[in-house]
């Protein structure tokens, strides 16, 4: 079992800069893929980065390529994703989710938390 609790959301502007974390804890973490997904009101939840175990291959979403940074620190059993640039657009609950994958797929994620308020106003 795997316990993920993420912080760090807020409102901000447009433009804005957040570092979202997601702090893992019930087993060994770094034996896990993790993923940051999101999900805007209304919407489903999509997929917006990913990393793979050793934190050496990474993965975006094309609305996350450039602006958003996802990384992990297997010390601290916690993964992060810095999101600058931020748009109205990226107004969304964010989740954080470990799982035997990397994929952009949601169900390869066995574990999932709770989720954190990012709102950006325009």
């Amino acid at each position: 079992q795997v316990q993920l609790v993420e912080s760090g959301g807020g409102l901000v502007q447009a433009g804005d800069s957040l570092r979202l974390s997601c702090a893992a804890s019930g087993h060994t973490f770094s034996s896990y893929g993790m993923g940051w997904f999101r999900q805007a009101p209304g919407k489903e939840r999509e997929f917006v980065a990913s990393i793979s175990v050793p934190g050496g291959r990474t993965y975006y979403a094309d609305s996350a390529k450039g602006r958003f940074t996802i990384s992990r620190d297997n010390a601290k059993s916690t993964v992060y994703l810095q999101m600058n640039s931020l748009r109205p657009e990226d107004t969304a609950i964010y989740y954080c989710s470990a799982g035997f994958t990397v994929s952009a797929y949601q169900g390869g994620y066995k574990y999932w938390g709770q989720g954190t308020q990012v709102t950006v106003s325009s």
